[in-house]
């Protein structure tokens, strides 16, 4: 791997041991991958996926201490995914007793590190960083050292920004060299297709439903989807960004999709069309039987698949602030059909701490409160890590959440029948 004059004084120790350790990392994990050089992070902010107090990563506390202790403060201000833990959000005394005394008890001392190395502000975390009301949203081009899989995918594909799937703990050490590996997502020739997607489907697919079957088919190669704007439009607005949000989610979830291209929508496909498209790229088809078949597959690894669902999670990825209006509406009109005030499955919808202030501010928040759902800033996916929580009947529509825990998935007009009591 080429590096420059300054890359090689701060990897010989010139800026401190600490400082040279941080670079022969990043430079190992560069040279894993094949990477030619290190290039500048280009990108305002940074995004963290490690965001919670586990009391067993000691050795993550250690590294942080070691960073704060040697000056080797993040070169970016960053955010963080969601929090683990929320009071408001229903469990049980021995659930609440695992989360507090034997999870999630190092949740303040990390935060506090979390401060001390940059974190943008106090309220900081959610897995959707580039929302508007927390704001951190790289512009088109910019380079990132991010994890988190569905911000990644996001922000490749929706903002044209330029960043691998990079694990925890990597995102924070290219943030504090202020350089990251050049390979893969970072290269032209990495942003090729090597599969074309053709969509048709007789109705608009469910986002995260697509996601799945594209994730799983594909997996870490990059998709070019043709026909979906016809189901979106080729606009990028709130509605078209927050189904690519939970479309990407789950081709990164089911899969490991860290780009993907949408005919005539995001950035680089209305720039370069088919020219994204690598020479002999495979083609795979979906139509209405496709998306059955993989919704068919799904497991139902309840201990009993019958069982009457205990609570419902909304918001994996984080929802945006026009999903918790729309759902609020969508909640009413159901109710009112079913013939009941309050849904009739304890329902959380998350979404980032700064989205809530934003939603608790519009006329909305108080005719959701009213349904009986529940607004929380957490992570679902930490809430269900609680193995007292894992064994309780959840159900969602995230195929996220539904990927690496017991949730189990239904399509969002499911659970809306689910949750306020009608009927199909």
């Amino acid at each position: 791997m080429f590096l420059t004059e300054e890359q090689k004084a701060i990897l010989n120790g010139e800026k401190g041991d600490t400082l040279a350790k941080v670079m022969e990392s990043v430079v190992r994990y560069g040279e894993l991958f094949g990477a030619d050089k290190l290039v500048p992070i280009t990108s305002k902010y940074n995004h963290l996926v490690t965001s919670f107090g586990l009391k067993m990563i000691g050795p993550i506390y250690d590294l942080m201490n070691k960073l704060i202790e040697a000056g080797a403060i993040s070169g970016q201000k960053f955010s963080c995914d969601p929090r683990p833990v929320d009071k408001n959000v229903p469990a049980n005394f021995l659930q609440k007793l695992v989360f507090n005394k034997f999870m999630y008890s190092k949740q303040d001392f990390y935060e506090g590190q979390l401060n001390t190395l940059g974190l943008m502000e106090k309220d900081a975390f959610s897995c959707a960083c580039y929302l508007d009301e927390v704001g951190n949203k790289p512009n088109k081009g910019d380079i990132l050292s991010w994890s988190e899989s569905s911000a990644v995918v996001y922000a490749n594909s929706v903002l044209g920004a330029r960043c691998n799937r990079n694990s925890g703990i990597i995102d924070i050490m290219g943030s504090v060299v202020g350089y990251v590996p050049h390979f893969g997502l970072l290269t032209d020739e990495g942003r090729k297709a090597t599969w074309i997607i053709e969509v048709k489907t007789t109705k608009k697919p469910e986002a995260q439903l697509l996601g799945s079957a594209i994730g799983m088919k594909v997996m870490e190669d990059v998709p070019y989807i043709k026909g979906l704007d016809h189901w979106i439009g080729d606009e990028l607005n709130d509605e078209s960004c927050a189904y690519l949000k939970d479309f990407g989610a789950a081709t990164a979830s089911n899969g490991a999709v860290g780009l993907y291209h949408v005919d005539n929508l995001t950035p680089e496909a209305k720039e370069l069309g088919d020219a994204l498209i690598s020479e002999g790229a495979q083609v795979y088809v979906i139509d209405d039987a496709e998306l059955q078949r993989i919704y068919d597959s799904y497991p139902v690894i309840w201990k009993k698949p019958d069982a009457t669902p205990k609570l419902c999670f909304m918001g994996c990825p984080h929802m945006s602030l026009e999903q918790l209006k729309s759902w609020t509406v969508k909640l009413e009109a159901a109710l009112e059909k079913a013939g009941n005030k309050k849904v009739v499955i304890p329902t959380v919808f998350t979404t980032a701490p700064k989205v809530i202030e934003a939603f608790n501010n519009t006329e909305y928040a108080k005719r959701l409160e009213a349904t009986g759902v529940i607004v929380s800033y957490i992570c679902p996916l930490m809430y269900m890590n609680n193995p007292l929580c894992r064994k309780m009947p959840v159900i969602t529509s995230s195929n996220k959440l539904r990927t690496y825990t017991t949730a189990r998935y239904y399509t969002d007009e499911e659970i809306l029948v689910k949750i306020t009591g009608g009927k199909k």
